[in-house]
């Protein structure tokens, strides 16, 4: 009896060493296939990752870059503005000291008048010369005014353009 266990162990023991050399095989390509799957699922990962992070980059910079141009327009906006309004200004004084100057004529030859006579058609030359020149030089600074609103404007409404522009397209993948 003791022959017939010896092939016998013989047998279990080549049965448990192809056994484990086969299941050894099987767990090592297992191992090796999930390894790949996972250092793919890690690679794709990190690709998208990456193309996430550089889409956000992308944005901030444009963004960064409009808040610039923004900044710019608004800047030029109030430059016009304070220029035209300093235009506007010597154009107020200058309209100032032309009636003051005519005012002061008009009491020079008033001072020298012999008759009422006189002295109405004096008064009503000055003030007809006065109100023509306001009004003329009114109309002028009104018109002054408006292309400063205008012009003050410009950039304002360059930015608001783009900006409508901009947000209409389509966001780039």
């Amino acid at each position: 009896m003791t022959a017939m266990s010896e092939p016998k162990a013989a047998d279990v023991k080549k049965l448990v060493n192809d056994a484990a050399a086969s299941g050894a095989a099987k767990t090592q390509k297992l191992i090796g296939t999930g390894a790949a799957q996972a250092q793919m699922t890690v690679e794709k990962s990190m690709d998208q990752a990456s193309k996430a992070t550089d889409g956000m980059m992308k944005a901030a910079e444009q963004a960064a870059e409009f808040s610039r141009g923004n900044a710019e327009a608004f800047t030029k906006a109030t430059q016009v503005y304070f220029a035209g309004v300093q235009d506007l200004s010597k154009q107020t004084m200058a309209l100032m000291q032309g009636l003051s100057e005519h005012a002061i004529a008009s009491a020079k030859a008033l001072s020298t008048v012999k008759s009422l006579k006189e002295a109405t058609e004096i008064q009503t030359s000055y003030t007809r010369t006065a109100i023509e020149k306001t009004m003329s030089e009114a109309t002028k600074l009104q018109e002054a005014s408006l292309k400063l609103v205008e012009a003050s404007f410009a950039p304002i409404s360059a930015r608001m353009t783009l900006a409508v522009e901009t947000m209409s397209k389509p966001i780039a993948a």
